[in-house]
């Protein structure tokens, strides 16, 4: 078990790490985040379409340092959605991958099991990383709430559809 939260551990540092700058003399690194606006526009987009399918959901947006920016809870969504919400949008940008890809690369016996042992993360359907068009992350998107963590992913890529012509340019 040690070894698998060592990995994790690795894994995770590996993956939060920000990509260096071309320009090595320069003191700073440029990066890009959504707009509020941008981030509810998304979230909005991703709640409608769980509503519109039957289901109430709690939609979480955080920037691509995890940190939330927007959080809409529909009217009868389980108690349990923001916390989740929140953890499957972090898990997506912490490791940069969605949060099913995850979930399957963490099962018992692969190397990465380990990070399921981490606190925050969330390796369960529902979280998706968010790319302007150029492919620098800018944002992830959770969802919870659904009756399956593929419709969850569903709502989720509906949001981001809804902002596409924003951020892809």
């Amino acid at each position: 078990m040690k070894t698998h939260a060592i990995a994790a551990l690795a894994a995770l540092a590996v993956c939060a790490t920000p990509i260096l700058a071309d320009d090595d003399d320069n003191a700073f690194v440029d990066f890009k985040v959504l707009k509020p606006e941008v981030a509810q526009k998304m979230a909005q987009a991703a709640l409608l379409a769980c509503r519109d399918m039957g289901f109430q959901v709690g939609v979480m947006v955080v920037d691509r340092f995890g940190i939330p920016q927007v959080f809409l809870r529909d009217r009868f969504a389980g108690l349990h959605v923001f916390e989740t919400a929140q953890r499957k949008a972090w898990t997506s940008v912490s490791f940069r991958t969605n949060t099913t890809d995850l979930n399957e690369a963490t099962q018992p016996g692969s190397i990465s099991l380990g990070i399921r042992d981490l606190s925050k993360a969330l390796p369960l359907g529902g979280g998706l990383v968010v790319f302007e068009g150029a492919g620098s992350l800018v944002a992830g998107i959770g969802v919870s709430g659904a009756p399956s963590p593929d419709i969850d992913d569903e709502c989720a890529q509906a949001g981001i559809d809804a902002i596409d012509d924003m951020i892809s340019f």
